[in-house]
């Protein structure tokens, strides 16, 4: 078991990791799975360095398109600087996959067994304080207008064997006031193999950020992924951050107009 002084000592970084907080866009930047980072307190969960480096870890290639998106929109970006392996801060935390023992094909060893205290810890340590800070940035933003929460993502482009054909899906539940533009947008690139809910959906507990701090406070809100093969370089990032960030700013929700 793991102390929390332990944990505070271990981890070089912030858990919640905010840029551009006093951003004037509208837009609340999310990333849950910047980064692949693991406290030193947990050695590595029993994984090899290759395996940390794999999309169970993180979402590769996600940060530097949030950073792209959030510098072009003028927005604030929150990130989570610990990786989902320790709990996965996209997830509720009392449904079973906040914390794996085997994602895809990797047994992860240090979440074998995990206690109902350690799991609390890492709530307290990790889940809490990101979104205590995803929750501070949309109520700034409220006091001037109406926030939209974007989360930005990465999918692997086969998963279990299956070819995923998207080169971006765009993700929604109940709101799809920014959704159903965004795909209309992204669909006239005839070059663009676009999903709507694919590679994944809410129903696969996906949306839980956004559906805290955006859906159920009756904020617009919408989930971004993209497949990251496209992702492999900075220039690529830069490019898809920009891309978005055009297909956004086009986007005229009435309640968002006086503050654009």
């Amino acid at each position: 078991m793991i102390a929390s002084e332990e944990l505070k000592e271990a981890r070089p970084r912030d858990v919640a990791i905010v840029e551009n907080g006093q951003g004037a866009g509208p837009y609340v930047i999310v990333c849950e799975h910047a980064s692949n980072f693991v406290p030193a307190c947990y050695k590595k969960l029993g994984l090899s360095d290759t395996d940390l480096q794999r999309h169970i870890a993180w979402d590769p290639g996600a940060l530097g398109v949030a950073h792209a998106l959030a510098n072009a929109l003028d927005a604030p970006l929150v990130a989570c600087g610990v990786s989902r392996l320790v709990i996965d801060c996209n997830r509720d935390p009392t449904v079973f996959d906040a914390i794996v023992a085997k994602s895809e094909n990797i047994v992860v060893p240090g979440n074998a067994d995990v206690s109902a205290a350690e799991r609390m810890r890492r709530v307290r340590e990790v889940y809490e304080p990101f979104h205590a800070a995803v929750a501070a940035a949309v109520a700034r933003k409220r006091e001037s207008g109406c926030p939209i929460v974007v989360g930005v993502h990465s999918f692997t482009p086969v998963y279990n064997g299956v070819m995923r054909p998207w080169h971006i899906g765009v993700l929604y539940d109940r709101d799809v006031s920014v959704a159903e533009p965004m795909l209309a947008a992204l669909r006239a690139d005839s070059g663009l193999v676009v999903g709507a809910n694919e590679p994944y959906s809410p129903h696969d507990r996906v949306y839980h950020t956004l559906d805290r701090h955006g859906q159920s406070q009756g904020l617009p809100s919408v989930m971004i992924e993209i497949r990251n093969d496209c992702l492999a370089s900075p220039r690529q990032e830069e490019e898809w951050g920009t891309k978005l960030a055009t297909v956004l700013q086009q986007i005229r929700l009435p309640q968002n107009d006086s503050s654009r």
